[in-house]
């Protein structure tokens, strides 16, 4: 399966979603390859501090491909990998529409706020583009920073459920010092000791929803 982390909103969490798959994935034996197409270079930041952190490997591939690159070499090696994911940043870019082109789901976090949730009509024309190319492009949405109390997570959830193009799926994750922990250490937020169970659950939860595990 090839995974893009994408959308057109920045700051959504992307990056957090890659590696944590990656490393989900990783963690049940698979080869996978984790694809850094975001100019910010984060996924590959986080590797670097996963290899120095763990001292025995990051337990996946990482690479950067930028631009028209991501389809090209993918195309090479995507028959080496049991599973490949892509982080391509939170823009509309070549690097995005060139992952797109060869990859079976998009998944789309929204944090639920307004201004982030309105972009949803944006990703559905961006689909609907790359459709066009990849018929068998599967999208999601979900939302990421998810507030413990309040209407927002309601009102974006329904916002988003309407969408044609894009599936919203009910596995939302919460506003949670875990994930940032996780990621200072170099770690999948599963794999924080001690556990934060709430938030295993929760990214539990939508790996499962994804890859039917």
């Amino acid at each position: 399966m090839i995974l893009v982390c994408g959308g057109i909103k920045g700051g959504s969490g992307k990056t957090t979603i890659a590696t944590n798959f990656a490393i989900m994935r990783s963690r049940e034996g698979g080869e996978v390859l984790l694809v850094d197409a975001d100019d910010q270079e984060s996924a590959t930041d986080f590797t670097m501090l996963r290899n120095e952190a763990t001292g025995d490997g990051c337990g996946y591939t990482s690479i950067q491909l930028r631009d028209r690159s991501v389809l090209t070499e993918l195309r090479k090696l995507k028959d080496k990998y049991g599973d490949i994911v892509i982080d391509t940043g939170g823009r509309d870019t070549q690097s995005q529409r060139a992952a797109l082109a060869i990859a079976n789901i998009l998944m789309v976090p929204f944090v639920p706020r307004s201004l982030d949730v309105w972009t949803i009509e944006k990703v559905e024309l961006l689909v609907e583009d790359m459709r066009a190319i990849n018929p068998l492009l599967h999208a999601y949405s979900f939302l990421n920073r998810a507030d413990p109390i309040g209407s927002e997570n309601t009102e974006a959830a329904e916002l988003l459920s309407e969408s044609k193009g894009v599936r919203y799926v009910d596995c939302p994750l919460g506003y949670r010092k875990a994930f940032g922990r996780a990621v200072a250490a170099g770690l999948g937020v599963v794999e924080l000791k001690p556990q934060d169970r709430k938030a295993s659950d929760e990214i539990m939860a939508l790996y499962r929803c994804i890859y039917g595990a």
